[in-house]
């Protein structure tokens, strides 16, 4: 399958996860809003959902994928199922040890990630509670990750794709259905979070049994390769997640301002639709793709898979940084101000959505060479560099937050800046590696992309006030104002691309049909 294939695969079920994801955040914040509530939720929720994001898109695809190619090139699809059947049983084993330890000695453990909540007894103990009912989360998503391993070196991407919609679903069905019965909304959504793993595994279970691709569960044994692969995923866990490790960061910083962490979860859940939709999308679709480019020694080919990814996820990232900076308040105000969602929580989280896309450039590259050493079984520069991005981060915190007293904003442009820092270093080292050169091909379509994306920001500043009254209305008018917009911006964006000849659609319609 061709990398624009794949990604689309991927691209079109992620965007039906983040529509029904913004469904399920507009009804959390029309029913908790910016409130204690809902910081404490979605402190509890960020426990599991850091680790989803580190294993989902990081640990797993770093170091299970290329291992599992291997073998399967190698040795054959047998030997290959028979490893990932090793590695789950390993797995499993810990991760019950893992939810046993934290769900005993949660109460010790979460001022650690929200030291600012034990000033207040009643947000701390509820933090707590709904931290025990969510954290098993971890135990299903982590196995869900392993099979959609599985399923991706194995050119299987729908279904892996579609799993995050299950979770969707189950929480907006606990809103509905279970706020009535549960002590308050919270506990309606944590019960809905542990709810949804189960649904999530069973999923690829089934899916596994019906492509015979199902791994056997095992006594746990620590054979040579299982030990190979836990060792280039621990550092690979930090390494492609160092975003989650500045977003964690930033929420225990936030703990400490009242609506803080309501803000910076707001904010993030619109920049993380790019980046699910592009830069995960295709950095998921390539690292299989290089990992078989660099274990044949195609690294020249492996360098051109490098910038026609980049250049893809540039081509929609560019003008959706240059589309959030301008009409970030009329989306926030559409999504979110509605019943206990206020026009200061509105403020205030726009302000963290510019901030947070400043680096949305960045977050989406790190997706694209993050591959380029996961693919060559290096996982201990990314680390390296995640360390010195985890530092940048706090230095920036600190001084954004307490010296220029720019509270949750300031957190959100740490992390941006950290981005910029990760992707520089990582492109700078892949260069010296001779794995990425930016041709002349991507250095030319990206000064055209650019140009078009600021002509696309500069008709959606010409036109955003045409509708600035629609706002004020009803929700139906909201909604038609802001699709007006962005159809606006499309158009001027597509457009220009067109005219400028920066990615025109034979060029779109060679690289589907091209098999890699």
């Amino acid at each position: 399958m061709s990398l624009v294939k794949s990604t689309l695969t991927i691209g079109s079920f992620t965007f039906i996860s983040r529509i029904t994801g913004f469904v399920r955040d507009v009804i959390m914040a029309n029913m908790i809003g910016a409130s204690w509530l809902s910081d404490a939720f979605f402190v509890a929720f960020k426990l599991p959902n850091f680790f989803r994001r580190l294993f989902a898109e990081g640990a797993f695809n770093a170091a299970f994928i290329p291992s599992f190619s291997a073998i399967l090139t190698e040795q054959g699809r047998e030997a290959a199922i028979k490893f990932a059947g090793e590695v789950l049983s390993v797995l499993l084993l810990v991760l019950l040890i893992l939810n046993a330890i934290f769900i005993i000695f949660m109460p010790w453990i979460t001022p650690f990630f929200a030291p600012g909540f034990t000033d207040t007894p009643e947000k701390f103990d509820l933090t707590v509670a709904l931290s025990q009912i969510t954290f098993p989360y971890i135990l299903f998503i982590s196995l869900v990750s392993l099979l959609g391993g599985i399923l991706n070196s194995m050119g299987k991407f729908a279904a892996p794709a579609a799993s995050p919609i299950l979770l969707n679903l189950c929480m907006i069905g606990g809103m509905l259905w279970l706020s009535g019965i549960s002590e308050t909304p919270a506990h309606a959504l944590a019960y809905s979070v542990f709810i949804a793993g189960v649904v999530q595994l069973a999923w690829l279970v089934y899916i596994c049994l019906r492509l015979d691709m199902m791994p056997a569960i095992n006594s746990p044994r620590m054979t040579a390769q299982v030990k190979t692969m836990l060792l280039l995923m621990a550092p690979a866990a930090l390494g492609s997640g160092v975003q989650q490790l500045n977003l964690l960061i930033d929420v225990i910083i936030a703990s400490h301002i009242e609506g803080a962490v309501s803000y910076l979860y707001y904010a993030d859940r619109i920049t993380e639709l790019p980046i699910g939709m592009i830069g995960v999308a295709v950095g998921t679709a390539l690292l299989p793709m290089l990992s078989r480019q660099i274990k044949s020694g195609d690294i020249a080919q492996a360098r051109t898979s490098m910038n026609r990814a980049l250049e893809l996820v540039l081509l929609f990232g560019l003008p959706c940084t240059a589309a959030l900076c301008v009409i970030a308040e009329p989306i926030i105000r559409v999504l979110y101000q509605h019943g206990a969602f206020t026009a200061v929580d509105m403020l205030a989280t726009k302000n963290a959505l510019i901030a947070f896309t400043v680096g949305l450039p960045a977050f989406l590259a790190v997706k694209i060479f993050a591959p380029g050493f996961y693919a060559n079984h290096d996982t201990k520069t990314p680390f390296k560099i995640a360390m010195l991005c985890v530092g940048v981060n706090l230095f920036f915190n600190l001084v954004l937050v307490f010296v220029f007293h720019m509270a949750h904003v300031g957190m959100a442009l740490a992390t941006s800046i950290a981005g910029w820092v990760n992707v520089g270093v990582m492109m700078v080292i892949l260069h010296k590696r001779g794995i990425f050169a930016a041709d002349t091909l991507l250095t030319t379509r990206l000064i055209k992309m650019l140009i078009a994306s600021i002509v696309m920001a500069v008709a959606l500043l010409l036109t955003e006030g045409y509708f600035t009254a629609m706002y004020d209305q009803g929700i139906a008018m909201k909604i038609l104002a802001l699709s007006s917009v962005i159809a606006i911006g499309m158009g001027v964006y597509g457009a220009a691309v067109l005219a400028l000849k920066a990615y025109d659609a034979s060029m779109i319609t060679k690289l589907v049909r091209r098999k890699r």
